[in-house]
């Protein structure tokens, strides 16, 4: 497929830990900011991790995300593994609203974030905001973006949306509830229980593998669809075929947990999820139209794209 980048890449720079303060969360919020070393208004990402990673993961998407001008902050969330959370820890009820308020301290502090970079100071954008996330943290993502979660220890299916978030990237993540749920996922994973997709109207491009067939659900790989098929408004998805859960290694570089390593589709990936931002944030169409061109129907035989 031709190439549906429309600005070069350029070098970047990677910043970390700037460490936030975090009352009441038992640890501090360490930040990574990945940003281009040259360029203004700059749009930019807050990544959530998938469960058990951390702020140095997905350099993949992350460092082609910097280098095509946008400025990423990722952080790591209280159920990393390098933070030795023993499992009973780590299946606590409330650890789904610890990511999303560790990513609303992110763009509460931007500001602090921004002044700790050399060189970066005046230089984002802080009108355009996407949210992007793989697997748990596409659901932190999510949430974000207006997707509601039924909160397992009062209830209630709280908005968390932010207003300043306007666009996403949602990377094999969770689908709906109920019976779609196995036996493990309903009773260890209590924040799949109960999504509820109709409020969550912001536009976001879901990307989704085929052959990504999960342990916590009866439907397989067409789970991860669901994000694309119950929310509301303005969604695109991206089927990448024969992908599973790593959707071909954008997780890291050369990581032993990529069942499915796929140079092809993590640089599927990096084009598309570039393509779709700089349009839905409003700076170029150009490339989200070539891309949905190219991908449209059985037209490439790695991916497919669609929209409603």
């Amino acid at each position: 497929m031709t190439t549906v980048n429309s600005t070069a890449a350029t070098p970047i720079v990677s910043v970390k830990p700037i460490v936030l303060p975090a009352p009441g969360r038992g640890a501090d919020l360490p930040v990574r900011v990945t940003a281009p070393v040259t360029g203004h208004n700059l749009p930019i990402i807050v990544f959530a991790h998938g469960f058990g990673s951390n702020l140095d993961g997905y350099g993949p998407l992350v460092d082609h995300w910097a280098a095509h001008g946008f400025a990423v902050f990722q952080t790591t969330h209280l159920d990393s593994r390098r933070l030795n959370v023993v499992a009973s820890d780590a299946h606590d009820p409330r650890m789904w609203r610890y990511r999303v308020d560790d990513m609303t301290r992110i763009l509460d502090n931007l500001d602090a974030l921004e002044a700790a970079v050399p060189g970066l100071a005046g230089r984002l954008d802080h009108s355009r905001i996407a949210s992007a996330g793989h697997s748990f943290g596409g659901q932190t993502a999510a949430v974000l973006l207006g997707l509601r979660v039924t909160d397992p220890l009062t209830g209630t299916a709280e908005d968390l949306s932010d207003p300043r978030v306007t666009a996403g990237i949602l990377l094999a993540t969770a689908g709906r509830g109920g019976d779609a749920l196995t036996p493990f996922a309903t009773d260890n994973l209590p924040w799949l229980r109960n999504p509820d997709f109709s409020h969550m109207t912001a536009p976001a491009l879901v990307v989704a593998g085929d052959a990504d067939d999960l342990p916590l659900t009866t439907r397989g790989p067409a789970w991860t669809v669901d994000p694309y098929t119950l929310g509301t408004g303005d969604k695109s998805l991206l089927t990448l075929i024969g992908a599973q859960h790593f959707l071909g290694g954008i997780s890291g570089y050369e990581v032993a947990e990529t069942t499915d390593e796929n140079p092809a589709h993590v640089a599927l990936v990096q084009q598309v999820t570039v393509a779709y931002l700089r349009h839905a944030l409003g700076i170029d169409s150009s490339g989200w139209n070539t891309a949905r061109a190219a991908l449209a129907g059985d037209r490439y035989p790695i991916g497919r794209l669609e929209s409603k």
